[in-house]
């Protein structure tokens, strides 16, 4: 008898060290949690409310110039006009600590645009039917001379932007000919006003352009930030407020590689993902959480 209960106690442990082995090399799924609207084709930014029951969307240039509420289930609850804006090519949203919300209207595709802006919105909650424009930043590229540069020398768009201690954080887009990965981090006061945007980083992605044309980007309270590309996220640590020059980058591919264009922290280690509809791939909110 004793030699039998040895041997299924061991069996045991056996089974227990494979299952446990297994969940420390499963790798993290790009979850579907729903169906965007069916009018948002061209979802180009995310951004969760303060009670995170709301996701807030918009889209880029050729649509109209309003932000739209989304709950949990998949279903528009808000479609708010921003009065007194023009989209010329919304790319992203984002929010500060207070809960106040960004536009980035700084979609270059051509590197040829001088009127770049970040708009700050009075936006409070669903019911609203329209909101304002409370702070217009414009900016302009430290190091961009000529519009457009040279076709080797596309890095002045942007997709890509956070913000953190009162300043915003841009990650340009590369599209360059001969494209290279290479991509670089301006930073710009919150504030009404036109500046400088600082060059304080020159960085690079690797694989191709799927792998590593930056499309969107979020912070989170440990000051990660995680920066969306069709393929892959890729997590930013190692850096200062005025230097990313050695930030560490870590590539987390998605294995999936539709056109990814909205990202968002939703907590420290949990990702809420968007990408644009494309015939009868994507047009949905996924769910990725950091191992």
């Amino acid at each position: 008898m004793k030699i039998v209960f040895y041997a299924a106690y061991t069996l045991i442990l056996i089974n227990c060290s494979q299952k446990s082995e297994q969940r420390a090399t499963e790798k993290p799924v790009l979850k579907t949690l729903f169906n965007l609207p069916k009018k948002l084709k061209e979802v180009s930014g995310i951004a969760l409310s303060q009670d995170q029951k709301v996701i807030w969307a918009i889209e880029d240039a050729g649509n109209k110039n309003s932000v739209y509420g989304i709950d949990f289930e998949g279903k528009m609850i808000a479609n708010i006009f921003v009065d007194g804006a023009e989209n010329n090519d919304w790319e992203d949203i984002t929010k500060d600590s207070s809960g106040n919300f960004y536009i980035g209207d700084f979609g270059n595709n051509d590197n040829d645009r001088t009127n770049l802006s970040i708009l700050k919105l009075d936006l409070k909650d669903p019911s609203q039917k329209t909101t304002s424009v409370i702070q217009t930043t414009k900016f302009y590229y430290e190091g961009q001379e000529n519009f457009p540069p040279k076709k080797s020398d596309l890095l002045y768009d942007c997709e890509a932007f956070i913000e953190k201690d009162g300043s915003f954080y841009l990650f340009t887009k590369n599209r360059s000919k001969g494209f290279a990965g290479t991509f670089l981090v301006y930073k710009i006061p919150n504030q009404e006003g036109n500046f400088e945007a600082k060059l304080i980083g020159k960085l690079k992605l690797e694989g191709g352009y799927d792998d590593a044309a930056i499309t969107s980007a979020s912070v989170n309270s440990k000051n990660e930030i995680i920066l969306l590309t069709h393929k892959n996220i890729h997590l930013l640590t190692g850096f200062t407020a005025d230097d990313f020059s050695k930030a560490k980058i870590k590539k987390i591919p998605l294995e999936n590689s539709t056109q990814k264009e909205s990202v968002v922290f939703k907590d420290d280690k949990t990702l809420l993902i968007a990408d644009e509809k494309d015939k009868k791939l994507g047009g949905n909110l996924y769910e990725f959480i950091l191992k």
